[in-house]
């Protein structure tokens, strides 16, 4: 049994659903489930749809509401021809729904989470039964599933946690008699109910989520993550052209390649994969006959030491220097506790005798958390820095790895403001000034996967051998 996700590009348009149902054609044999997300952009409108709504826009929520239902009706058209009535038939009340949804926003003038999800549901909501109805046409047997009726959450509304024992049950009761007929049951990601029936969404990610979740309540033997793009890439090729697409990746080096700025993919949605050790391959719906990229529970090592190399930008620096934390406890303690008051959490973390260093999302509440750690000591601020993260598994036990690699930064005119290397044995990370990222990005990469020169550290040591910094 296979899992096939579709995101937002590859469903589109008329023509890119056409290639998902060529593309989903070829793995009749594996008996596919798929799992579509909103067409390209009407997330983002729909968005906007109640942006407009609660601030008083009445007119332009509607504007925006049939803009939405014109797209899909033109695909219908293109789509399914003389037979699209039937399809706009089955469409209608869900934009009869959500123009009720988007009057009460307009009168309570704000939206609530649970109000949102509700929103945010009938992107792919209309998705789904539009391609479902689009493959029943090009040749394909199709069953339309409603997700909400196989993913049973919390009411964490915006970011809804799955109870996975549930959600097995009701997806193999819901999905397993269409399968064993033939069928290829077609349903929306990123979206489920609660055990007390209201619409949730899975947050960020959420339709890539929704598909390693049904392949783990299925035990499909394999996930397959349909993009815009090749597979996982050595580095991002905007900042560095000659980044190479990752033929074979490790799940922890997967995620701690999405945490630090990759957007291929995002973390939580490996959880449900890693668990039942299904593997997980990204692969480009444009580029159907590519390889994409496999990622697994253990990956064979490549050429380098390393796998990849992650940008997160947009990083502020913030240093707390507190002359008392000398030969003191619980300093730590009080720190932290002023990152979870104001719900910041920490990307990287460097402490001293005297001083703590901690990388954060700039757009986080920097300002009110700087604030209240200056009752700490005295505090200073680095906004405009990215930091960079070399991922390979088993890189710590590799003696003077962490050398080699920041000797490269200094050659490359690059001064480093903060390293970490030791909480997880997969990454070396560290900050620079936002402005030298891309020169230092590209530099270690002409120096670890272009020219050969790691291929050196490629043969492990022995975990008793310390890494040399």
């Amino acid at each position: 049994m296979l899992v096939m996700k579709f995101g937002g590009t590859s469903v589109e348009s008329a023509e890119a659903i056409r290639r998902v149902a060529e593309i989903v054609a070829t793995r009749r044999a594996e008996r596919p489930a798929v799992v579509v997300s909103a067409m390209g952009g009407v997330t983002d409108r729909l968005v906007a749809a109640g942006n407009a709504a609660t601030g008083g826009d009445r007119h332009g929520a509607t504007g925006i509401l049939h803009e939405i239902r014109e797209r899909h009706a033109a695909a219908a058209r293109a789509l399914l021809g003389s037979a699209h009535g039937q399809t706009l038939r089955k469409l209608e009340p869900l934009f009869e729904q959500c123009s009720e949804l988007l009057s009460e926003l307009s009168s309570f003038g704000s939206i609530s989470g649970s109000r949102s999800d509700r929103l945010l549901s009938f992107g792919e909501l209309l998705s789904s039964i539009l391609v479902a109805d689009a493959f029943r046409t090009l040749g394909l047997p199709t069953v339309h599933v409603d997700a909400r009726e196989c993913i049973v959450t919390d009411e964490s509304f915006t970011h809804a946690v799955p109870d996975m024992e549930r959600t097995a049950a009701a997806t193999r009761r819901v999905m397993l008699p269409s399968l064993d007929a033939g069928c290829v049951p077609v349903l929306g990601g990123f979206i489920a109910r609660s055990t007390r029936g209201a619409s949730t969404t899975l947050g960020r990610g959420g339709s890539d989520f929704s598909a390693a979740i049904i392949g783990s309540a299925l035990g499909a033997t394999r996930i397959e993550i349909w993009t815009d793009v090749d597979g996982i890439m050595t580095t991002d090729p905007r900042l560095c052209p000659e980044a190479e697409k990752i033929d074979e990746i490790s799940f922890d080096e997967a995620a701690e390649l999405a945490y630090f700025g990759a957007k291929v993919l995002h973390p939580a949605t490996l959880i449900p994969a890693v668990e039942q050790d299904i593997p997980v391959q990204v692969l480009n719906s444009r580029n159907p006959g590519g390889t994409g990229t496999v990622i697994r529970a253990h990956a064979q090592r490549g050429r380098s030491a390393f796998r990849a190399i992650a940008v997160k930008k947009g990083v502020t620096l913030v240093n707390v220097k507190a002359p008392r934390m000398l030969m003191s406890y619980g300093f730590l303690r009080e720190l932290f506790q002023c990152f979870e008051h104001h719900g910041v959490p920490a990307d990287l973390v460097s402490t001293s005798e005297v001083s703590v260093s901690v990388a954060l999302d700039s757009n986080r509440n920097v300002e009110a958390l700087a604030a209240d750690l200056r009752r700490l000591g005295r505090v200073e601020l680095e906004p405009n820095a990215a930091i960079i993260c070399l991922v390979g598994e088993n890189i710590r036990g590799i003696v003077g790895i962490a050398a080699e690699i920041f000797g490269v930064v200094a050659r490359a005119g690059v001064n480093l403001h903060m390293i970490s290397q030791g909480a997880s044995e997969i990454n070396i990370s560290f900050a620079v000034e936002e402005k030298s990222a891309a020169k230092a990005v590209r530099h270690l990469h002409e120096h670890l996967f272009q020219n050969g020169h790691a291929a050196r550290f490629a043969p492990a040591v022995a975990a008793s051998e310390p890494a040399q910094l």
